[in-house]
Order: structure tokens, then C-alpha cells, then sequence
């Protein structure tokens, strides 16, 4: 496509010089044995980079109600394309047992049983996971030995799926 005309249409300022088309409904769907549930995530930055952390891990995806669109301009632009291969599933759908990440309280990750199939709840980082919902669900908490007060939510993700990555191999 011409680049001029591209402009045209795009919001970025330096556009990309492809342009595709695709069904929402195209979209891949379907569980996996490893999950990352996303509960009200309304950054989109975030979907898509946890959308391309689950492509590198090989999960699967839910988005609760209230979530950011993961097919949003900016969430596909964070997925660097992973939003066409990371199946996603309805949110009571996700697979195995539920583990929480929490900030604060949960008990540390390295001590956690991860065996699949395995879910893993990550919230907002502003308002977290309610407590209705991790109530009866294991918690768990990346303890961080350095000063930051929490993770971000695309960061505590990735932490998580490659902890669980180190045991299956290890």
C-alpha cells in the first residue's frame, strides 16, 4: 500500500506499510494447559503484551467483562502479532486450577505447586484481584527483594509463565 495513503488512515506516525484484514470471529479460540486469565484490564498496552507472553509460553487467554479489546489498535500493536496465534477462551473456561497473583500476602511463586493444567488470575494494577474471586483460590507473590512497592501487570505475567516454564524443563 502506498505510504502516503496508509497515513492516511493510521493512527501511528510512522505507519506500517501492510495493511491486514481479518475476522474477530477468525480469531483463534480454545484452551490450552496453561492459561492467563485477565481480570478488568483496561490497558490495552498490557493485553497485548500478555497476549504475546502467552504465545511465548504457549497459553491460552481469558478476558474478563470490562477488559481492555484485545483487537484495539494498541493492544495489537503490543501483541506483535501473537493476538492471531494465542487462542482465547470464554473466562469460565480457562483450564485446571486457579492460582492468584497478588501483590502482597500471597505466598511466594517458587513455592507454589504449578503443575498443569493451571490458570493463572492477574488484575488491574490499580484496583488487583477482588476477593470474592480469589477467595478459594491459592495466592501466590513474586517477592521482590529491591525497593519497587509492585510489578506491573504484563511484568508479574511473564515472571509467572517462565517460573512454570523452569519446572516443566527442569
Amino acid at each position: 500500500m502506498a505510504a502516503e495513503l496508509l497515513a492516511g488512515v493510521s493512527t501511528l506516525g510512522h505507519p506500517a506499510r501492510v495493511l491486514g484484514v481479518y475476522r474477530r470471529a477468525d480469531l483463534p479460540h480454545g484452551a490450552r494447559e496453561v492459561c492467563l486469565a485477565l481480570w478488568q484490564l483496561t490497558d490495552p498496552g498490557n493485553v497485548g503484551t500478555l497476549l504475546r507472553t502467552a504465545d511465548a509460553f504457549g497459553a491460552c487467554v481469558a478476558l474478563s467483562e470490562d477488559s481492555a479489546d484485545p483487537t484495539g489498535p494498541k493492544a495489537v500493536r503490543a501483541s506483535a502479532g501473537a493476538i492471531f496465534r494465542v487462542p482465547r477462551v470464554a473466562w469460565d473456561e480457562a483450564p485446571g486450577r486457579y492460582v492468584a497473583l497478588v501483590a502482597h500476602g500471597g505466598r511466594p511463586l517458587d513455592e507454589v505447586d504449578l503443575a498443569a493444567p493451571l490458570t493463572f488470575l492477574l488484575g488491574s494494577e490499580r484496583e488487583g484481584l477482588p476477593e470474592e474471586l480469589v477467595a478459594d483460590h491459592e495466592q501466590a507473590t513474586v517477592p521482590l527483594p529491591g525497593q519497587a512497592e509492585s510489578l506491573n501487570v504484563a511484568a508479574a505475567g511473564a515472571i509467572a509463565l517462565y517460573a512454570l516454564s523452569r519446572r516443566q524443563v527442569g
